[in-house]
């Protein structure tokens, strides 16, 4: 008999095996061939401007002379010498906790009250989702518009019912409660998911539980709320990180409200009335683009992101424990 010679490395696996490894490794790479792109840009637009903008916030910085390396000097005088980071840093704290709330309790009101529609429900939701698709800066224009003190529509109709309208945007006490009322206005996208959950929810719990005598309150506490709590997670992050970077109302209000027209950076309007609307966005840019303090100014956004990631874990986390208990409950 002939013996049969056998290569060890082509014949040390059956046939089969070889053939399922090659699929595997085309696939891998077919994979790797489409995430590449998004990677690539991944890094590019965001891995890189985030490296550099670390970097830049231990330098002296103008944009026109090399940086030179200062090490914790920008973040020392963001605590100690720099006087309107503290103002900047309470309006955004008061945004943040109020705009959360608010936009938070608004849209799920809404959503609540549409999800009980029989007839036009969708003419309603077109409706309240319109004002979502507006410009932030031409809805910011239109709303100082219409609470302007002198002839603004609210005033007026004020007047005419015998109240005297307040300043709005123009009152130092109420310019933040009128950004507030601004956003509520334009909060139909946050309205409009949290519609799809409400209306998500399997209606034999409700059923159940109106067979057992469970009121409105009670269905809604301890039906509604667990079955949308993802939803409303998403809301209450999404409301965070948008009052954290609150910039084009603050700027645009404050321009219109003092009849000035300039841009951002360059008007010294930026934070009226008495520095009320002067967020830390807002002061962050001032530094960068006209004071041309990039070094300080990227110091700013590195700490802003450190507080924003901050908020979110803590929220998260505290927001998951509260779940696991209801469900142990």
């Amino acid at each position: 008999m002939t013996a049969t010679l056998r290569h060890p490395e082509t014949d040390s696996a059956p046939a089969p095996a070889r053939g399922l490894g090659r699929v595997r490794s085309r696939r891998r790479w077919v994979l790797v061939g489409f995430l590449g792109p998004a990677a690539v840009g991944f890094l590019i637009f965001f891995g890189y401007p985030l490296i550099a903008t670390v970097y830049f916030s231990f330098t002296r910085y103008d944009l026109i002379n090399a940086p030179q390396w200062i090490g914790f000097d920008n973040y020392i005088r963001m605590f100690t010498t720099e006087p309107l980071v503290g103002t900047a840093a309470y309006n955004t704290l008061w945004l943040v906790i109020v705009l959360t709330v608010c936009r938070v309790i608004f849209a799920l009101g809404v959503a609540s009250v549409i999800s009980r529609l029989k007839r036009g429900l969708g003419l309603i939701r077109t409706l309240c989702y319109l004002p979502a698709l507006a410009p932030p800066a031409a809805a910011t224009l239109v709303f100082v518009f219409v609470f302007n003190p002198e002839f603004g529509p609210v005033n007026r109709f004020l007047r005419w019912i015998g109240v005297e309208g307040p300043l709005w945007f123009s009152d130092p006490a109420l310019s933040k409660p009128s950004l507030t009322l601004l956003v509520l206005w334009g909060s139909g996208e946050l309205m409009i998911i949290i519609l799809a959950a409400l209306l998500d929810v399997p209606q034999e719990q409700y059923e159940s539980a109106s067979l057992d005598g469970a009121g409105p309150v009670r269905r809604f506490w301890h039906i509604t709320l667990p079955n949308i709590s993802p939803v409303l997670l998403f809301g209450i992050v999404n409301s965070m990180i948008f009052a954290l970077q609150f910039f084009t109302q603050a700027v645009v209000a404050a321009s219109a409200a003092s009849n000035q027209s300039d841009v951002a950076g360059a008007t010294q309007y930026i934070g009226a009335p008495q520095n009320t609307t002067l967020t830390y966005p807002i002061w962050l840019y001032v530094q960068g683009f006209r004071y041309a303090n990039m070094g300080y100014a990227a110091a700013m956004a590195v700490l802003l992101f450190i507080v924003s990631a901050a908020f979110t874990v803590i929220l998260v986390r505290q927001l998951r424990k509260a779940s696991h208990v209801e469900e142990a409950a």
